[in-house]
């Protein structure tokens, strides 16, 4: 009888909870408003030749990599950040060996790492979700071959000095050191190009987040010319589709519509944590386009209660040290004022409004 291996049978399942996602979607840390105009016009342009061909990346690499000021050589361009973590899993993980992951964080990093038949060792975060770094440099061994870390965090919105990554790749030359910016646009602080003094220093991008892109599954995996030259080895030719390729480089030109959004979720997510703090809600300081807060006992009713309201919302209870937790995604600054007068009517209609809320 065909099994599979043991590493996928003993692997965590993944269901996001996509299914009947009607209302104002603050669950996914997507752009609410859509994506730039510049991008619907190059998709209205695609002709029958473009779709008939097999996609080339290579130019819009070209494209990418001006746009960031670093080589064409650089950058991989890959089917959203989770293919660029499947490749680094692929490329330098063997059964046997370690990958640090600081928790809570995505899900992911645990997947693609376990599924290589790697040990994955879990470093909860210090109180307040701040980086464990001295609990991640005492989990180092000679069989520690990757640290992912997302960079800012992902439920938490927490970040961490791009110079103290760096370091942290200085002194784990043997390991590959994973910082995923897929929330850059909204905090503006980056290892880039660090990889040119460390080589085993990868960054991962998004255009699913402050681009608007998420539906076109396209992200960037960047790094050491050698080092991702192996990565580049492991990848399909052909995994980021013609229509992501079509319609990038007018997403990267329209920098002002990216720009623009990125502050108006800035100041929404400002008056959000000002209310939050005026309500004596626990809520944990973001640098990403989402805030977590703490909801505590009664959270599933919250977020049903939101959802009744056109309103949703991701529960993190599920995540290590969340429990209670809900984040919840930054729009623009109407969609954030809908927000604020629904959480009023619902934390009154629950009963969270008490001062021994927070913890």
């Amino acid at each position: 009888m065909l099994k599979p291996r043991e590493a996928v049978l003993s692997l965590p399942t993944y269901h996001p909870p996509l299914a009947s996602r009607n209302g104002l979607r603050l669950d996914f840390n997507e752009n609410t408003s859509g994506c730039s105009p510049s991008v619907l016009a190059a998709l209205r342009g695609l002709d029958a030749d473009q779709l008939t061909r097999y996609p080339e990346r290579a130019p819009v690499e070209s494209i990418l990599a001006e746009h960031l000021e670093i080589e064409a050589e650089e950058v991989l361009l890959t089917n959203g950040i989770d293919e660029g973590i499947h490749l680094l899993c692929e490329t330098y993980l063997e059964a046997g060996d370690e990958v640090l992951i600081p928790v809570p964080t995505f899900a992911m990093y645990e997947l693609f790492a376990a599924a290589t038949g790697a040990k994955v060792i879990k470093v909860p975060a210090e109180p307040d979700f701040a980086f464990p770094l001295q609990q991640v440099r005492e989990k180092v061994n000679d069989r520690t071959r990757m640290i992912a870390i997302a960079n800012p965090n992902n439920p938490t919105g927490t970040i961490v000095k791009p110079e103290l990554l760096i370091n942290l790749a200085q002194s784990t030359p043997w390991a590959a050191i994973l910082v995923d910016e897929a929330y850059f646009e909204f905090c503006d602080e980056t290892v880039l190009p660090g990889w040119r003094e460390f080589p085993n220093l990868f960054v991962a991008r998004t255009f699913s987040k402050a681009y608007g892109l998420a539906g076109l599954r396209v992200g960037a995996l960047l790094g050491n010319v050698a080092s991702l030259a192996a990565a580049r080895r492991v990848a399909s030719p052909y995994s980021v589709n013609a229509v992501a390729l079509a319609c990038l480089p007018a997403a990267l030109a329209d920098q002002k519509f990216v720009s623009d959004y990125a502050e108006g979720v800035q100041y929404g997510r400002s008056m959000l944590q000002k209310q939050l703090q005026e309500w004596n809600i626990q809520y944990w300081e973001s640098r990403a386009n989402f805030v977590l807060v703490y909801v505590g006992p009664r959270h599933s009713e919250f977020v049903q209660e939101m959802r009744v309201r056109g309103i949703l919302v991701r529960d993190r209870s599920r995540d290590v040290g969340c429990e209670g937790c809900v984040r919840i995604t930054i729009g623009t600054f109407q969609q954030t004022k809908q927000l604020l007068a629904t959480l009023t009517e619902v934390f009154s209609s629950l009963e969270l409004l008490k001062p021994e809320l927070s913890r």
